[in-house]
């Protein structure tokens, strides 16, 4: 049996307030402390502790990435995507389609943009949506994931379109959400609450043993003494490690019935959810690193993403009785490094300076020969990759593929540190690329996998609401991670098919260079052959993103 150890950072509210904390400069050790996570991954087959998943009666479902927590928003979260497995538990306003369109999610909510100055749009939740322990889904979820994001030093949240919101109006206990957006800003509503950001906000104040009014007025007020409290539960209570069933109530399809001793998840069908039932009555979710040869002779792997197509070996598909098929393809999502905004990269002209020296075509060279799929170098940052408005851009785009050691000398003498979740070896090679030609220009580039995972773990230049300027300190300057521009880049206020405008924001990213995008993200499944309605999807949600309507002709065992 092999153990991965996995590291990140949790929010540790300071007990001094919000609004102190907001004006002073912080240390990594108050904002988020690095915790080891240790995770038995199920080389050994099925753990002990768990009967669901001894039986061969259950649907298995494997992902690649880890299961560390079901909160998307919270930094962790959000680089373990957290999104496959949060997707059909807390669904969102919209549902993101495999071809990337926006299917509207009406058996939870109405929506409607209001006409005015200032965008403004409402939600009014549906009377018949409720948690799984029969508690109604109302605005002050919708608030929550707000006040998550505009205090996000204290949250240690990560949901960068929700800095386009002004404000949200919701009485508590409410039905009715309004939300007003920044001056210029709301073309990207769609895009807001997402599948796994609306979690339950009664929950959460019962576990504090507050009342939902007094709840909804810590958030409103942002309350000195109340709001820390909260930002804990919200950044460290979702955690699958310590699993609490009275807080992680869902609002979708299924509900998680319990968490295994080899880090697996026993999702069974939700009977109170509001819209069509699942399916399945039951599935077990398997984390990365799970032995899936095993599982597959047992009779309890149906569905799997893998990292490589050297994971599919143990498959034979010649075999005339073999039973499963494979497909791999360059997904929709392109591999970034995520830059810090204080240390090293405080200044854009050391993020230019950097970027100056990362060979993308090599990256992408690195990131094809461990992954087994071939993935193209990537130089568009604010929209998709595969967008058809790509070919009105590479004027812009195209001179930022070639490398210019003169300009990356800037940083000549000084390191850099390049962390994401790990063991990970297709992005060790990746990193192993970039300090490579980064090397040329006198960049040391150093791997700190084995300490950092998180973009929590990067320093970061924050404003507060009086104009004062505060850092935070961090163990890496640059994660690697796979992001979709649809909600990455707070900055662009339009949608993708205005052209001019798309190329203005392009041009203005390269000029901030927050992010250095690499190549395309390599994705490979395995499915059943018997699994009816499986739809391949690329995205943050992965194949998973309709696995409530998965079915299967029979179980092979």
């Amino acid at each position: 049996m092999t153990q991965t150890r996995l590291l990140h950072a949790s929010a540790k509210p300071l007990g001094s307030g919000v609004h102190r904390f907001f004006s002073r400069k912080l240390r990594t050790g108050a904002m988020s402390a690095v915790l080891g996570l240790s995770l038995t991954l199920a080389s050994c087959g099925f753990g002990s502790n768990s009967d669901d998943a001894n039986s061969h009666d259950y649907f298995g479902y494997a992902i690649d990435d880890y299961l560390i927590t079901t909160n998307v928003s919270t930094t962790v979260g959000f680089s373990s995507n957290a999104h496959q497995l949060a997707g059909r538990l807390y669904p969102g306003v919209y549902v993101n389609g495999p071809k990337g369109q926006r299917i509207p999610n009406s058996d939870l909510v109405q929506v409607r943009a209001l006409p005015g100055a200032q965008q403004r749009v409402e939600y009014r939740i549906s009377d018949k949506a409720v948690y799984s322990d029969g508690q109604p889904i109302t605005c002050d979820s919708f608030l929550l994931a707000f006040v998550a994001a505009s205090a996000r030093p204290l949250f240690d949240s990560y949901i960068p379109l929700m800095d386009q919101v002004e404000r949200v109006d919701c009485t508590p206990g409410a039905k009715l959400a309004t939300v007003v957006f920044k001056e210029n800003y709301g073309d990207r509503w769609r895009f807001l609450f997402s599948g796994g950001s609306l979690l339950p906000a009664h929950a959460i104040a019962a576990k504090l043993n507050l009342s939902l009014e007094d709840f909804n007025q810590a958030l409103q007020t942002y309350d000195d003494s109340l709001l820390p409290k909260i930002a804990q539960v919200w950044n460290t209570g979702f955690d699958l490690q310590a699993f609490d069933p009275q807080l992680q109530v869902s609002s979708g399809p299924f509900f998680i019935e319990s968490v295994g001793a080899n880090g697996e998840v026993t999702l069974s069908r939700n009977d109170k959810y509001y819209g069509e039932k699942p399916v399945l009555d039951k599935l077990v979710v398997w984390p990365k690193g799970t032995d899936l040869q095993k599982l597959a002779t047992d009779g309890n792997l149906q569905i799997a993403e893998v990292d490589s197509v050297s994971e599919t070996k143990w498959i034979d598909r010649n075999d005339p009785e073999n039973i499963y098929e494979i497909e791999a393809t360059a997904g929709v999502l392109t591999d970034h490094l995520v830059l810090g905004s204080a240390g090293v990269f405080q200044t854009k002209e050391n993020r230019q300076a950097f970027a100056s020296c990362v060979d993308q075509a090599a990256v992408a060279r690195a990131s094809s020969k461990s992954s087994g799929v071939t993935v193209d170098p990537v130089a568009t940052r604010t929209i998709r990759a595969r967008d058809s408005i790509n070919q009105h851009l590479s004027d812009i785009t195209d001179p930022h593929l070639g490398m210019n050691f003169d300009a990356a000398r800037r940083l000549e003498g000084q390191t850099v540190r390049i962390g994401y979740f790990a063991p990970d070896a297709r992005k060790a090679a990746m990193v192993e690329s970039i300090r490579s030609s980064c090397s040329e220009a006198g960049i040391i580039v150093e791997d700190v996998s084995a300490d950092f995972a998180s973009i929590g773990n990067l320093p970061r230049t924050f404003e507060n609401s009086y104009g004062t300027e505060f850092t935070t300190d961090g163990g890496a300057d640059a994660m690697l991670q796979a992001l979709d521009p649809q909600y990455s880049f707070d900055a662009v206020e339009h949608v993708s098919n205005d052209i001019e405008a798309v190329r203005g924001a392009e041009a203005r990213s390269w000029d901030d260079v927050e992010t250095i995008p690499l190549a395309s993200q390599p994705r490979i499944f395995i499915a059943d052959r018997s699994v009816k309605n499986v739809v391949h999807n690329t995205d943050l949600y992965g194949i998973g993103w309709n696995l409530d309507r998965w079915g299967e002709d029979e179980i092979h065992s």
